[in-house]
């Protein structure tokens, strides 16, 4: 299915979201937080501060510096040296236990094996238009088998605030020395990955297989509810 809500203007660079729109986080990310709490429980100081110490944590991690909330990276490593202080661990301690709590998650984060099917999709399009990546998330590509299919990648954070502010839209019609109506960004959020790009003044593919509700109320250019519809546009 493909549904064009408003006429497309002709596009040179094609901008994906990664989480969700190029493969299933959703067994990733539960599998990454487990591997990061069973870690954490099998120290009996943390194991006994009860299932809600981590969220207790990370809400006030971000209360102390609200700029965590545009790098999940740093806002999780900052979670976890916050949590480990409170406990009975001394400095050398906590800095061991937080990086190899952190280890733990980023270890399974990167277990993603993107399907035979998406990467020749990519590599098709890679043929017609120049393919970067926009993400918000913290997973490290150069760890899997996209590695190798962007001209560019930009994460919240490291890079700038997080979608749906314009700062990474702007930086890669920067970097590529494009204007931003020639950027089609395509994502599974209406919230982060539709709106951003609207209001970035690049133009927008929803991919509309989550099932989620969402606050955004505005259009996407055209809405798709599988990423293979994306051949509509190789020439």
């Amino acid at each position: 299915m493909i549904r064009f809500n408003r006429a497309i203007k002709p596009f040179s660079v094609m901008s994906f979201d990664l989480d969700d729109t190029l493969y299933n986080n959703h067994p990733i990310i539960k599998a990454a937080v487990k591997a990061q709490q069973d870690y954490l429980n099998a120290l009996p100081s943390y194991l006994a501060q009860g299932p809600k110490y981590w969220q207790q944590c990370r809400n006030e991690a971000v209360l102390q510096l609200p700029e965590l909330a545009d790098n999940v990276t740093k806002w999780r490593q900052h979670t976890l040296r916050l949590a480990l202080s409170k406990l009975d661990l001394n400095e050398e301690e906590v800095e061991h236990h937080a990086d190899a709590a952190y280890n733990a998650f980023a270890d399974a984060r990167s277990k993603i094996v993107v399907t035979d099917d998406v990467l020749k999709l990519l590599d098709n399009l890679a043929q017609h238009f120049t393919l970067v990546a926009i993400t918000n998330g913290n997973v490290e590509i150069e760890r899997f088998n996209l590695h190798d299919k962007f001209e560019l990648v930009l994460q919240a954070g490291m890079h700038g605030k997080a979608k749906p502010h314009s700062t990474l839209f702007d930086k890669a019609a920067e970097h590529l020395n494009v204007a931003k109506s020639e950027i089609l960004h395509i994502g599974d959020s209406l919230d982060t990955d539709v709106q951003g790009a609207n209001n970035a003044g690049c133009q927008s593919v929803w991919l509309n297989d989550q099932g989620a509700n969402y606050a955004y109320k505005g259009l996407a250019d055209i809405e798709i509810a599988n990423i293979h519809a994306l051949t509509h546009f190789i020439k």
